[in-house]
């Protein structure tokens, strides 16, 4: 069985004040599509360039449950979420372009 590799993530603007979550099958492109605004929509209009959380699943399904799930979250538990893996709230944009 081949293994899969899914991605949940969130990006956001440089002041941290909006919040984009997705989920992709490929985080580094996704985030060079992001970064340099490649995908019409939400993110381009406000600018969603940096990646500052992600979750990685090997099935499609519980991508997209969770996606689902974090969406339906208020703004503090998302908050809350991107602390616990991201305390100082860096941009991982480097960081997934050096390890993926």
């Amino acid at each position: 069985m081949r293994d899969h590799n899914y991605f949940v993530y969130i990006v956001t603007i440089k002041n941290k004040t909006v919040l984009y979550i997705g989920v992709t099958n490929d985080l580094r492109r996704r985030t060079y599509e992001h970064e340099y605004s490649l995908i019409p929509g939400f993110t381009q209009k406000y600018n969603c360039n940096f990646l500052i959380y992600y979750e990685h699943f090997q099935d499609i399904e519980d991508a997209i449950k969770r996606e689902k799930q974090i969406k339906k979250w208020r703004r503090e538990k998302k908050e809350k979420l991107i602390k616990e893996f991201n305390p100082n709230l860096e941009f991982l944009n480097e960081r997934i372009y050096d390890t993926l």
